[in-house]
């Protein structure tokens, strides 16, 4: 429950509380967050010092917000494969790396690879199948 002895209790009735001259603690400039006269007559320090101080920097492809890699490691190929061959791309999976080790030889559809993982899976005497892109 709110009490009735708050500070401004003592400055009620006394015109300006307690500011100074008439409306010193209303304008925009009272606020610490916001920096008046930027655009009006301090617009000569904002070229000199703070050039980038106005308009939107850098660019976000709306493309890039939906690509987001699912990739799994070498350990855990051991758990999930049942025969010779493994297909991640219907389990889900986008990116193999490298992390771990290999015990048996398997076929591994994937989108993408990294260039350890596919060292570690022909050690093993298996192979990575990529889908084939229209560009090469």
């Amino acid at each position: 429950m709110p009490h009735k002895l708050r500070k401004i209790r003592k400055t009620r009735g006394s015109r300006t509380q307690g500011y100074g001259r008439v409306g010193q603690h209303r304008d925009s400039g009272s606020k610490g967050h916001r920096k008046v006269g930027r655009h009006k007559h301090l617009w000569s320090l904002v070229v000199t010092s703070e050039p980038n101080y106005f308009g939107k920097h850098g660019f976000t492809s709306p493309q890039s917000l939906h690509t987001k890699e699912n990739a799994i490691n070498l350990v855990r190929l051991d758990q999930l494969a049942q025969g010779s061959e493994i297909n991640l791309t219907e389990l889900g999976y986008t990116k193999l790396l490298g992390n771990g080790k290999i015990t048996k030889p398997l076929t591994i559809h994937v989108a993408s690879h990294s260039k350890s993982a596919a060292e570690k899976v022909t050690a093993a005497g298996g192979k990575i199948v990529a889908p084939q892109t229209h560009g090469e």
